[in-house]
This record gives C-alpha cells, structure tokens and sequence, in this order.
C-alpha cells in the first residue's frame, strides 16, 4: 500500500508540474552587463554577484531569469508581500526586470553545507517524499540536483539558503505566499509537512549541488 501512494503522489506531482509547464508566459530577453550595473542597489542585501550573506535573503546567483522577472513583477504588484523590496521595485521597468535577472542568472551560486544531524531525513523528503501523508519528492520539479527547471518557471533550489527556505516553506504552509500558480502546489504541500520536515529539507538543499 505504501508502495502505492508513494507512486500516486509521485504521479499527481508530475501531473502538477506539467500543467504549469504549459502556463509559462514570460521569455526574458535581459542584458547582463546592463544588469550588472543596475544591480549596485541590490548588492546591500543579495551581494555583488547574488550570494547574499544574510541566511534571511536569497542568494540570486544561477537563479533562472524568467522566474526572477516574474518575482519582481509579483513585488510590484504586491501579489506577493515584501516592505523592502516593495520600496526597491517601484521605480524598475520591465527592462529593468529583465536585465537584473540576466546578470544575476549568469553568476555562480555559493553551495553551502547541511546540518549532519538533518541530511538523512532532508534527503528523504528531496528526494522520495512522504507517501503517509501526501508529500510529493521537492526534485519532481525541482531536479536531483536542485537545478529546477527554467522552462516551467520552477527555480534553482542548490545552495539556496537554510533559513530563507525555510522561511518560504513556512509561508506557503500559512498561506502568506500564494502567488507561484492557480494550483496552489506549494501551499498544499507545505501545508502536510512537519516542522521538522521543513527544517531538513531546507538544510538539505543549502549543500545540495
């Protein structure tokens, strides 16, 4: 029987996945070296080449760039809710969006380590999910090696930071950040994850490369 729903969910998570394949809609067409010096003001937070060094900020480098546009118009919209970056977007045009998102897409993510004590069940949840209660593995969409997948908008998740992970599972899980679908994937699943799960996972994709 556990055999079974774990193949279930494995299946509805590809189904999932390649629904939202067909909803891409942004192609970015950014200039990195105009990206490059537009992102002086975004150095502060993210870092000159996107490791930011605050575990409560995303690192930016190897993201995919139509994912980071389409974050940017999220903020400016306020789709999806952030006082920082609300008073960062609001003068950016789409052009602006796009550049920032080819600059930071072309530099290299720092891979950090994960806590020894959390990789076991951290791997487990990455890669095989919990079938008992209805998690589907993170690299159904994300890939084995967190690289994500740029033409279904899913990001990069290797090297990512611990604690912002951590922290974005938290809101999907709570319903404050609902803007990646009308399917709601992340939610629902973040929703069914332990406390724990969360922590190990999210310590397992900050050394995952």
């Amino acid at each position: 029987m556990k055999n079974y729903l774990s193949i279930t969910v494995t299946l509805l998570a590809s189904i999932l996945c390649a629904q939202t394949y067909a909803a891409t809609e942004t192609k970015s067409a950014g200039d990195p070296e105009a990206g490059k010096v537009k992102s002086a003001s975004c150095a502060a937070c993210h870092g000159p080449d996107g490791n930011s060094v605050n575990p409560e900020w995303p690192k930016l480098a190897g993201q995919h760039e139509d994912y980071m546009v389409k974050q940017l118009l999220y903020f400016h919209s306020g789709e999806r809710m952030n006082d920082t970056m609300k008073g960062m977007v609001e003068g950016l045009s789409e052009q602006d969006a796009q550049d920032l998102a080819a600059y930071f897409s072309t530099q290299k993510v720092k891979i950090g380590t994960a806590d020894p004590a959390l990789v076991q069940l951290g791997e487990k949840i990455y890669r095989s999910g919990n079938a008992e209660s209805g998690v589907a593995p993170c690299m159904g969409c994300h890939g084995p090696n967190g690289a994500g997948n740029p033409a279904a908008n899913y990001p990069a998740l290797r090297g990512q930071h611990a604690t912002y992970v951590e922290n974005q599972l938290h809101g999907f899980a709570e319903g404050k950040r609902v803007n990646e679908n009308s399917l709601k994937m992340m939610q629902i699943l973040a929703s069914r994850m332990t406390n724990r799960e969360i922590r190990a996972v999210a310590s397992y994709i900050q050394g995952l490369h």
